[in-house]
């Protein structure tokens, strides 16, 4: 038998083909990979990563599952795989005890710490209303930060058990395991969630119009600065986390004792407000002189009522272009 090669037609059939059938779940995959790898950067090359074998495997799918499982399945493989050579990722709240103490030493960056990041809520696309809701809650910094503590695999098993709702028999044939070890596998990694502490912040937050007040306030008393302003906008109990540094704040006057002191000064900051992990954020950029600012991180902020219940200062230049923003601003 004479193998050809095959046309180019139905190459470009194949192609599309592909793209038509899996592109669609490219968001909800990019979500699952952040969930289990808590970076942004890292998910979007394992996305990339599931896509490649994807596209090499494709001709070999048979249709015995439906595609999503079948993607699922490669991209949670591929991410157990990656985490063999990568520790957990970590808020300073989960590698020690805060200070409320404000004229505290500050310690230095740990730049080699490879800490949670942000997600930007647009890179997750956009569903019915429920599922809004269901994603949002699923990628909040508490819950992403909580699977942290999890071994790789118990953290595989819980989010699409959990989170994605694949039935016990699913999993355990995504991720070559029995039934029964993914039961055993799920009740271990609730039992250690639990123990982790707190791993949904509360939702009750303000309406929208509210929420957008409070988050108008938040960036006038930050970059005028306006510290008394501040006061009033932040829960007595508010916590302020600031990686790369693993030194973090508890309670409203150190919090502000903190930022006034260090921080705050008129006309070094510029914000621009955005969404990230299904919470208010704030993409931060920092004087650079001549009228010039240049990007500084991002801020994601935690809502309690009409209150500001944690601040969440990521002080990466990095994760700016990520949330599809320009790396200096000039007035």
């Amino acid at each position: 038998m004479v193998l050809t090669a095959p046309s180019k037609e139905a190459a470009m059939t194949s192609d599309s083909e592909f793209s038509a059938l899996t592109e669609p779940f490219r968001p909800e995959l990019l979500a699952h990979c952040y969930r289990i790898l808590g970076s942004i950067h890292d998910a979007e090359d394992l996305v990339q990563e599931t896509y490649l074998r994807a596209w090499r495997a494709f001709g070999r799918f048979e249709g015995r599952s439906s595609v999503r499982r079948w993607l699922y399945k490669i991209a949670t493989m591929a991410c157990l795989t990656a985490l063999e050579t990568r520790s957990r990722r970590p808020l300073p709240s989960g590698l020690g005890a805060p200070s409320d103490d404000h004229q505290v030493l500050v310690a230095a960056r740990e730049p080699s710490v490879a800490w949670l990041q942000p997600a930007p809520d647009a890179l997750f696309g956009a569903d019915d209303p429920a599922a809004v809701v269901a994603r949002r809650t699923a990628v909040r910094l508490a819950f992403i930060a909580a699977l942290q503590f999890l071994p790789a695999r118990q953290r595989a098993v819980l989010t699409l058990r959990d989170v994605l709702a694949f039935r016990t028999a699913e999993v355990a044939e995504m991720l070559d395991m029995t039934t029964a070890a993914v039961d055993s596998a799920l009740r271990r990694a609730r039992a250690r969630l639990a123990e982790a502490g707190p791993v949904e912040d509360d939702l009750a937050e303000p309406d929208a119009e509210a929420r957008q007040a409070l988050l108008d306030g938040y960036v006038k008393a930050f970059t005028r600065p306006d510290p008394d302003t501040l006061v009033k906008l932040l829960r007595a109990d508010v916590e302020l986390e600031m990686p790369p540094i693993p030194t973090w704040f508890t309670g409203r006057r150190a919090v502000v004792g903190f930022l006034a002191g260090q921080v705050l000064r008129k006309d070094l900051w510029r914000m621009v407000p955005t969404r990230a992990n299904g919470q208010p954020a704030l993409v931060v950029y920092k004087h650079a002189g001549e009228g010039r600012y240049e990007a500084y991180g991002v801020q994601v902020l935690a809502l309690i009522g009409a209150q500001i219940s944690r601040i969440t200062a990521f002080n990466d230049p990095s994760l700016v272009p990520t949330f599809g923003l320009v790396p200096a601003l000039t007035n």
